[in-house]
């Protein structure tokens, strides 16, 4: 009997990795649609790691650059946005394609080249809307044209944030009972400087594709009494 399931193939082995692996092999809903292709870490010690479960090492790949011996119908990163700057197309080129970090295409090189593999191509490409419950509503603005700016505020504790270059200093000089305005800018500027913080902000960025990364506004808050993260959407 052919197995019809979606193979699904997972790039990263983190919390969502894992989450991802456990529910295809223990929800019977899951299970019932789906099947691993792999599974692939960039160190194979996550692998190894105390579980309730135990991956099969059949699927665990160690080369990633072989992915496509797997054949997986849909690849999921959720590991870093250098795997969409490295593997990306060739991603698309042989199967659909979850950006899981899409802060990888604040970088105007790597949409391109996703963008054309996907048009030249008869797969898909995938981003999650994330923490922007208004996605959609931002969409139909922007092809109705009607959208005319977009400010994303994030807002979360001080040792939430993970950031790089200019802004650690920044960071490190954040008030220590109150907010903190870091970064106030583009979205392309920001993307870089917290590429695992502002994933919200990037598919803001493109659903907004008529403002797109340059033309929708970030502004990144530490504050050290938040227990939550908090999103703030401004329309135009």
């Amino acid at each position: 009997m052919c197995d019809r399931r979606v193979r699904v193939g997972v790039v990263g082995f983190g919390s969502l990795g894992k989450y991802l692996w456990k529910a295809i092999l223990t929800d019977p809903r899951a299970s019932a649609k789906f099947r691993l292709a792999f599974v692939w870490n960039r160190s194979e010690a996550a692998f190894h790691e105390p579980s309730d479960f135990t991956l099969d090492p059949a699927l665990i790949l160690s080369n990633l650059d072989d992915f496509a011996s797997r054949n997986a119908d849909i690849i999921v990163e959720v590991a870093h946005p250098s795997i969409t700057e490295l593997y990306g197309a060739r991603f698309v080129a042989a199967a659909d394609y979850f950006i899981g970090s899409p802060t990888a295409l604040a970088d105007a090189a790597t949409e391109k080249r996703i963008r054309e593999a996907a048009e030249s191509g008869v797969h898909g490409v995938y981003v999650p809307c994330g923490a922007l419950w208004g996605a959609a509503d931002i969409a139909r603005m922007t092809d109705r044209g009607s959208l005319k700016g977009l400010t994303v505020t994030m807002k979360k504790h001080t040792d939430s944030l993970k950031v790089v270059g200019r802004l650690i200093p920044v960071l490190q000089a954040a008030a220590p009972d109150t907010e903190t305005v870091i970064f106030e800018g583009s979205v392309r500027e920001l993307c870089p400087l917290a590429p695992n913080n502002v994933n919200t902000m990037a598919a803001a960025a493109l659903a907004a594709h008529n403002l797109g990364f340059d033309g929708v506004r970030a502004r990144l808050v530490a504050d050290p009494r938040l227990m939550t993260h908090v999103v703030e959407i401004d329309v135009l």
